[in-house]
């Protein structure tokens, strides 16, 4: 490694000294799958100064082809030593390719962001969504981890709140995309889909059941520990805790796959720690980075998958007091591909290098 890159910025194209060094040697591991491919379209759509891309994947799809700026670049095998010489590692695969092999980046020098569950819960692994908590990466040992796509468009439509009254308590039901669940599960509806369209069985493998015309209140394991609950719900409650810092918020939660290409979905109730009304909870979401309030009940217009799907901001409706306290209702909607996946990746990154943590080399 070089040495410490100073930029003016964390967002857009303002990366100063790393692109006139020339930029960063860059991997994307699981790069021929739905997040890995979206991950490239980030970068490039975000100017990343990328000096050289390196894709790789499972032996499986090793030899296919990604498409970065322009050029069909050949995808490598993912073994430690492609990671020789690198500078930053973005994991978009399986959790056991992110557990065996995302030390062995580090060890070669690469830090590591990684979208997988495996590190997130790790006491030394930062746990980050740039907009809330950007110093956490200043105590990186070479691993930092994005949550799980759900959790960041709750949280994200909860930090405003949170902000301006603290936050005692949510209840939260999910309504998520089977992209969430990979290509395999992306593929899966639109099978299914076609299958009904055509008259055929509709056979599910995926999921435990048919997510086509259906919803499905699991996502989609059921967890160790407390009786019930699924992986994907506790990891809105553990998750939510650290990236807040914070062990006494509670959150009350159901998930549930739905039918839609993209985007997940959140209906939240929110106890406060200090009274805030309507008006400064709507102003509190309007004014924070990376939201967008979108909340026009004289015309119907509120946040839904379809308008979400392709941006990075997340959206935030339906704001209005609970008819039998003083808690708060939101409704949020995030592309649960690039805002709850890569783009809070690259963000991450982009955070690394505005702070002088990451280095090009």
């Amino acid at each position: 490694m070089a040495r410490l890159i100073s930029v003016a910025g964390a967002r857009g194209p303002a990366y100063g000294d790393a692109v006139a060094d020339g930029g960063f040697r860059v991997a994307v591991v699981g790069a021929t799958g739905l997040v890995g491919q979206t991950q490239l379209g980030v970068l490039e759509q975000r100017g990343f100064p990328v000096a050289e891309l390196v894709p790789l994947a499972s032996q499986r799809s090793a030899g296919q082809y990604v498409r970065f700026r322009g050029e069909q670049i050949a995808v490598r095998e993912a073994r430690p030593d492609a990671f020789d010489g690198l500078d930053l590692v973005f994991f978009a695969a399986t959790g056991d390719l992110s557990a065996s092999l995302a030390p062995e980046a580090v060890a070669r020098g690469a830090v590591v962001i990684d979208k997988s569950n495996t590190w997130r819960m790790d006491p030394q692994v930062p746990l980050v969504v740039p907009e809330i908590n950007a110093a956490a990466v200043d105590r990186h040992a070479g691993i930092l981890a994005c949550p799980n796509c759900t959790t960041i468009g709750m949280v994200m439509a909860l930090e405003p709140v949170r902000r301006v009254a603290g936050i005692r308590s949510v209840v939260a039901t999910t309504l998520q995309s089977p992209s969430g669940a990979g290509k395999d599960g992306a593929e899966e509806l639109a099978r299914q889909a076609e299958a009904a369209a055509a008259g055929r069985p509709i056979t599910p493998s995926a999921f435990p059941t048919q997510i086509y015309d259906n919803v499905i209140p699991l996502c989609e394991r059921f967890a160790d520990g407390p009786g019930g609950y699924s992986t994907e719900e506790l990891k809105l409650l553990r998750e939510t805790r650290k990236i807040f810092d914070d062990d006494t918020v509670d959150v009350a939660m159901t998930c549930v796959r739905v039918p839609v290409a993209v985007g997940h979905s959140c209906s939240l109730l929110v106890e406060t720690e200090r009274l805030i009304s309507v008006a400064q909870a709507r102003q509190a979401i309007a004014e924070f980075p990376g939201v967008r309030l979108v909340d026009d009940p004289a015309t119907n217009t509120f946040p839904t998958p379809q308008d979400v799907a392709g941006t990075d901001d997340v959206l935030v409706g339906r704001v209005r007091q609970d008819l039998n306290s003083e808690r708060l209702w939101l409704w949020s909607v995030v592309d649960n591909l690039r805002k709850g996946a890569a783009t809070n990746a690259v963000q991450i990154a982009e955070t690394l290098i505005a702070r002088e943590v990451l280095k090009s080399g």
